[in-house]
């Protein structure tokens, strides 16, 4: 209950300072709507003359386009406002105060701030899945069991993002990898179906792209593995506990301002 009611003081002070800015809510929308669009035009130039993804239709295809478009906003509203103010803070000095409160210095990074400018992809991917769902008659239990591999997604994307952000305590200038880790995610606004064999594999098994959108999708479609929900379940907790002991890890290496 105490990082919980941190959390309310930390997001209640972050939404105040976002609504000094409200114009840019306006903006960020239509920027949200203009990706959206962006993908779903990709999706169709594709299906326009009867191509399937190996065996995914138009309408199943669009959920997995809303799932990713769901964590895109996501990763904007709660992943990008915190975990790329690790490399500033690393840069200059303000990590020595972080380390210094009486709070987990992992749990203060990640969720210290929140942005409003991805809420609008979070509704727009969410409409998508349900209208889309409402065409291929989904039931709401589907979408409650789909929940649990979105649940898995997410806390992947942030395990992977945190570890990135914690390798700047040895390299400072590392703005890039995390914007390369977010190209490499954007495989996932198609089903993994729709790419090679070997692109299959490395979207898979090494970049776990197919985690995020493709399990989740299959998942509410009825056509979900077990295995793979629970490979799913079974990553997501193995690289949250390798975050936490890297950063502990990289700690030992960090020299402060005050030094």
């Amino acid at each position: 209950m105490r990082y919980f009611n941190i959390i309310q003081i930390f997001w209640r002070t972050a939404i105040a300072a976002e609504l000094e800015y409200r114009l840019n809510f306006v903006f960020a929308a239509l920027s949200s709507l203009g990706g959206l669009a962006g993908s779903l035009f990709s999706l169709f130039l594709f299906y326009r003359k009867g191509y399937n993804f190996q065996g995914w239709k138009w309408q199943e295809a669009l959920i997995v386009v809303g799932i990713f478009t769901f964590l895109e906003g996501f990763s904007s509203t709660f992943l990008a406002s915190n975990l790329n103010r690790i490399v500033k803070h690393v840069q200059d000095g303000t990590l020595d105060f972080v380390l210094l409160k009486p709070i987990s210095s992992q749990f203060w990074l990640s969720f210290h701030s929140f942005s409003l400018w991805g809420l609008p992809d979070m509704v727009f991917g969410l409409a998508i899945v349900l209208y889309a769902g409402s065409l291929l008659g989904v039931g709401v239990g589907a979408y409650l069991f789909s929940a649990i591999p979105i649940l898995f997604g997410v806390t992947i994307i942030y395990s992977l993002w945190f570890i990135l952000g914690a390798t700047s305590i040895w390299f400072t200038k590392i703005y890039n990898i995390t914007e390369v880790l977010r190209g490499l995610l954007a495989a996932g606004r198609f089903p993994i179906g729709a790419y090679p064999a070997t692109y299959r594999f490395f979207f898979t098994f090494v970049i776990p792209v197919a985690f995020l959108t493709t399990v989740p999708a299959q998942t509410l479609l009825g056509r979900g593995d077990p295995a793979w929900i629970a490979g799913g379940g079974c990553l997501a907790v193995v690289l949250l506990i390798v975050s936490n002991y890297f950063w502990r890890f990289a700690l030992r290496f960090y020299t402060s301002a005050s030094s």
